[in-house]
């Protein structure tokens, strides 16, 4: 099937199988490996990218449903992303890495709806994204930094 989308602002026309996921279209075919799927079934997070301004679960999103729409990845570029990667080297807000990606991209879509959240709405936006290094305390802090770097 033809598929149209936008990846990180560059247009892309691909022919997928009905049943070809977003994930394997960025990582396989698009060489966008910053995307992780660990799981692969839609409960750790690590795959989250944005179709349009939502967050998404990449392992469980067919490339189908994102005919004509723009993808974000954490290899992406933008203000609010910039700011998180500073916050997250700052504040410790990874040890191994691998579900960074994911993080990053869910508290992108957070702090673009809401750019001053509560530490309780951090901690509930972000609450998809599983870290099994357990740097949840660093991650809510870099969120917190990377929105309070955008009010000062």
């Amino acid at each position: 099937m033809p598929v149209r989308l936008r990846v990180n602002g560059s247009p892309h026309a691909v022919a997928v199988a009905d049943d070809r996921t977003l994930a394997e279209l960025l990582r396989d075919d698009l060489g966008l490996t910053g995307t992780k799927v660990a799981c692969g079934e839609g409960t750790c997070g690590s795959c989250t990218v944005l179709v349009g301004d939502r967050a998404v679960l990449s392992c469980l999103t067919l490339v189908a449903a994102c005919d004509g729409v723009e993808v974000r990845t954490v290899e992406g570029t933008g203000d609010v992303l910039e700011r998180l990667r500073r916050a997250f080297t700052e504040e410790d807000g990874f040890q191994c890495g691998f579900c960074t990606p994911g993080q990053l991209m869910s508290a992108v879509a957070l702090l673009e709806h809401e750019p001053a959240p509560s530490r309780e709405r951090i901690v509930q936006a972000m609450s998809g994204n599983l870290c099994r290094c357990g740097a949840y305390e660093g991650i809510v802090h870099a969120v917190a930094r990377a929105a309070e770097a955008a009010s000062a």
